[in-house]
C-alpha cells in the first residue's frame, strides 16, 4: 500500500505542477480557509485528546498555524525568486544566482504534545518549497489526527498530500521507503531509529527533539515577574511542551522568595483546587502518566503532587532539591512536575548545564548583562529567552530547533522554506570573451600559477 502511495506522490511531483508558486499558493489559501472553518471542532478534539483548554487550543495551534500561514501566503513569491549573487574574476564575465527547488516527496512524522501545530506548521514549510507530502499525525491524540485528515482531504489531492493514520506499525512501513526528506518531531529515542532508516537511502533529515532545558534565576533578577513567566511557560500544555523550562538552578540567596513567588502564581493562575481549573490540561497517555508518577517516588515535593488516575490528572508540582540520580533528574520531564535546586556560583551552574549535553531551550532570568552573555556564550543549545520561557517560537524571523541530541534543522517562517528547498547553484557564462590560459597545452608559468587564488 505505502509503495503504491509512494508512486502516485512521485508521479504528482513529476507533473511539475508544484513547482507554479500560483499553485502552492491556491494549496495554501484552501488550507487557511478550512482551518478557520475547522477551529471549532480542532479545539473539541484537542479537549477529548487530553483536555487542552480552548484557550491554549487557539493560542497554541490554530492561531499560530492560522498565523504562519498568512506569513507565507505575503511572502512565497518573494522567497521563490532566484537569488542573485556576486561572481568571482575567474569566471569573468559571469552572473551567479541561487535557485530554490523542492526536494519532492517528503515524510513528516509529528508527535502527540501539539498535535496539530507539530503537524501542520512543517507541512506547510514544505508545500510553501513546493514538495508532495505525507502526514503521519501521532495515533496518541486520535481525535485530533482524524481532523487533520479530514482537514487535508477536503484541501489536497490524495497524490499531493496524504494522511497514514495508524501507530507504530504504520511508521515503520513509512520508514523502510525511499524519501526525498524526512522531517521528525518526537523523542531522541524514536529520533535514533528515524535517523538510522533514512540512512538506507541517504535521505535528509530533519529532527525536531528536546532535552532537560535549564533555567536559571540569579540573584539580580525580577523574582516576581520570573515566577509569574515560568510558572506560564512550564505548566502550558500541563509541561507537555518540548521547551518548557526542565528544571530550574535559582541563586541560593533568592531561592526562598523566588519558591514563595512560583506556589502564588500557580494559585492565581489555576486557584486553589486546581482538578477543576478549566486552565489546566491532562497528561495525554497512560504510559506517560504513569511515567511521571514514578518520578515523585521519594522526591521532597513542597507543593502540589496530586493525582488523579481516572482523569490523568498530575497537579503543577514542585520538587526541591533532587539528587543529580534521581529520576526527576535523569531524562526530560515532560510534564508537570518542576524541580529546583539551589546555586552559588557559575561551577555550580557548569555541574548541571554540562552533564545533559545540547539542550532545546536555555533560559536566563537576569539582570547582569556580562552574567547573560557568559551563559549565551558558554553553552550550545536550540535557542532561548533572556528573562522569559518559550516565547522564542512565536517570532517566525528566527529559526527553531535543536543542536546536537536536541535536534538538527530549523524551521518557522522562510526558515521552513528555506529547510524543504534545494538551494541549487547556477553560474551563467557570457560569450564573448573567453581566456584561453585554463586549457592545455599549459603555458603559463608555474609561479603564475600559484598566485592565481586572487581570481577565485
Amino acid at each position: 500500500m505505502e509503495n503504491k502511495m509512494i508512486e502516485s506522490h512521485r508521479s504528482f511531483f513529476e507533473t511539475q505542477k508544484t513547482k507554479s508558486i500560483k499553485f502552492r499558493k491556491e494549496a495554501l489559501i484552501r488550507l487557511k480557509k478550512e482551518i478557520v472553518k475547522s477551529e471549532d471542532e480542532i479545539s473539541n478534539a484537542l479537549y477529548q485528546d487530553f483536555k487542552k483548554p480552548r484557550f491554549e487550543s487557539l493560542a497554541t495551534e490554530t492561531q499560530f498555524v492560522l498565523s504562519e500561514l498568512q506569513y507565507v501566503i505575503n511572502k512565497i513569491d518573494l522567497w521563490s525568486k532566484p537569488e542573485r549573487t556576486s561572481s568571482n574574476l575567474v569566471n569573468f564575465p559571469s552572473s551567479s544566482y541561487i535557485h530554490s527547488e523542492p526536494y519532492g516527496n517528503v515524510l513528516i512524522i509529528s508527535p502527540w504534545n501539539y498535535p496539530f501545530l507539530l503537524s501542520m506548521s512543517p507541512l506547510i514549510g514544505a508545500i510553501t518549497a513546493g514538495n508532495t507530502v505525507v502526514l503521519k499525525p501521532s495515533e496518541l491524540t486520535a481525535k485530533t489526527s482524524g481532523i487533520i485528515a479530514k482537514i487535508i482531504k477536503n484541501v489536497f489531492e490524495e497524490d499531493y498530500v496524504t494522511v497514514v493514520e495508524g501507530g507504530v506499525k504504520e511508521s515503520q512501513e513509512l520508514l523502510k521507503q525511499k524519501w526525498n526528506y524526512i522531517f521528525f518531531t518526537g523523542s531522541s529515542r524514536v529520533g535514533k531509529i528515524v535517523y538510522k532508516s533514512a540512512a538506507e537511502h541517504l535521505t535528509p533529515v530533519t529532527l525536531e527533539l528536546s532535552g532537560k532545558n535549564p533555567c536559571i534565576v540569579d540573584d539580580t533578577a525580577n523574582i516576581k515577574l520570573a515566577a509569574k513567566r515560568i510558572v506560564w511557560g512550564k505548566f502550558l500544555n500541563a509541561g507537555q511542551t518540548c521547551i518548557a523550562s526542565d528544571y530550574i538552578l535559582v541563586h541560593k540567596n533568592v531561592k526562598s522568595k523566588f519558591i514563595a513567588a512560583l506556589k502564588e502564581n500557580i494559585i492565581k493562575s489555576f486557584g486553589e483546587n486546581i482538578q477543576n481549573s478549566k486552565d489546566f490540561a491532562r497528561i495525554c497517555t497512560s504510559n506517560h502518566y504513569t511515567r511521571l508518577k514514578e518520578m515523585l517516588t521519594g522526591e521532597n515535593v513542597i507543593f502540589g503532587g496530586d493525582f488523579n488516575d481516572s482523569e490523568r490528572y498530575i497537579s503543577p508540582t514542585l520538587v526541591d532539591s533532587p539528587s543529580m540520580h534521581s529520576k526527576v533528574m535523569e531524562d526530560e520531564i515532560f510534564g508537570p512536575i518542576l524541580p529546583i535546586l539551589a546555586y552559588e556560583n557559575e561551577l555550580d551552574l557548569d555541574k548541571y548545564i554540562s552533564k545533559y549535553g545540547k539542550s532545546l531551550a536555555l533560559y536566563v532570568f537576569s539582570t547582569n548583562k556580562k552574567f547573560q552573555k557568559r551563559l549565551l556564550n558558554k553553552y550550545s543549545f536550540g535557542g532561548g529567552v533572556i528573562n522569559d520561557t518559550v516565547m522564542q517560537i512565536t517570532n517566525k524571523k528566527i529559526p527553531f530547533g535543536g543542536v546536537g541530541n536536541s535536534g538538527n534543522g530549523g524551521y518557522h517562517g522562510k526558515h521552513s522554506f528555506d529547510l524543504f528547498s534545494h538551494k541549487k547553484s547556477i553560474l551563467k557564462r557570457a560569450n564573448w570573451l573567453d581566456v584561453p590560459l585554463r586549457y592545455p597545452p599549459y603555458k603559463i608559468p608555474i609561479q603564475w600559477v600559484k598566485k592565481m587564488k586572487h581570481l577565485f
